[in-house]
């Protein structure tokens, strides 16, 4: 990812809204979906600037991986100690076997070949773990922030299902999220388009919109996993060993 986009995200990755009601939504999920075991070993793979950390340390102890040194600094403050820095797609220095539950949140979309890291993660699962994985959605809101953000694609829900059987996995409560706010993100996206603005500027709104978009997000914490949602901004899944 471009410098900017880490720096973005070390400034306002607790109190923009996306961050904050996603946070709330993933632990939801995995409450309800993953039937983690008491004393579990998590794996973040790509934690950034480590804001999701406190939120997965709810379910067992934690581990992390970033790439980018700056990130990879704030990330370790947060945990408490060292965030090992093994780069996808092959994870070297990982110990295989070891976790009972690997989170990529908006990670694999940065990996040319994604098969081989889903591979290399399923290496990482003790018998019975699992891959959390959530993805930017829809090629066509293709725009200036996958750009800075280093994507190789969006997805999808039939080709994140593909990669993830490609690895030798197979998909689980696999659906979109961040539903809610999607005809507003579409519409901007393509309004944006049309008038020539395409921007990856993703700073907070003023703070009444953040506070009402956060709003909106966090109710689907109610929803992801339970029920088929509508077209998202975002795609979710658990992915096990076939």
């Amino acid at each position: 990812m471009d410098r900017i986009v880490y720096d973005r995200m070390a400034q306002h990755d607790s109190t923009h809204w996306w961050y904050r009601a996603r946070r709330d939504i993933l632990a939801d999920y995995l409450t309800r979906e993953g039937q983690l075991p008491a004393d579990a070993r998590i794996l973040e793979i790509g934690c950034g600037t480590g804001h999701n950390l406190p939120m997965l340390a709810r379910f067992g102890r934690v581990d992390a991986i970033e790439i980018d040194p700056q990130a990879r600094a704030i990330a370790g403050e947060r945990l408490g100690r060292g965030v090992g820095a093994s780069p996808l797609p092959a994870l070297p220095d990982v110990p295989r076997g070891a976790y009972d539950l690997v989170a990529v949140l908006d990670v694999i979309e940065h990996v040319e070949d994604d098969v081989a890291a889903l591979k290399a993660m399923k290496e990482c699962l003790t018998p019975g773990g699992k891959i959390l994985i959530a993805v930017p959605a829809h090629q066509w809101m293709w725009s200036a922030h996958d750009v800075v953000n280093h994507h190789h694609r969006r997805y999808s829900k039939a080709s994140l299902a593909g990669a993830i059987r490609d690895a030798g996995l197979a998909p689980r409560k696999l659906g979109y999220f961040n539903s809610l706010l999607f005809p507003l993100a579409a519409t901007a996206r393509l309004v944006g388009r049309l008038a020539g603005r395409d921007d990856s500027d993703d700073a907070p709104p003023p703070p009444a919109v953040n506070a009402l978009f956060e709003t909106i997000f966090r109710l689907e914490r109610h929803l992801v996993g339970r029920v088929p949602m509508t077209p998202g901004v975002s795609i979710i899944a658990l992915a096990v060993p076939s």
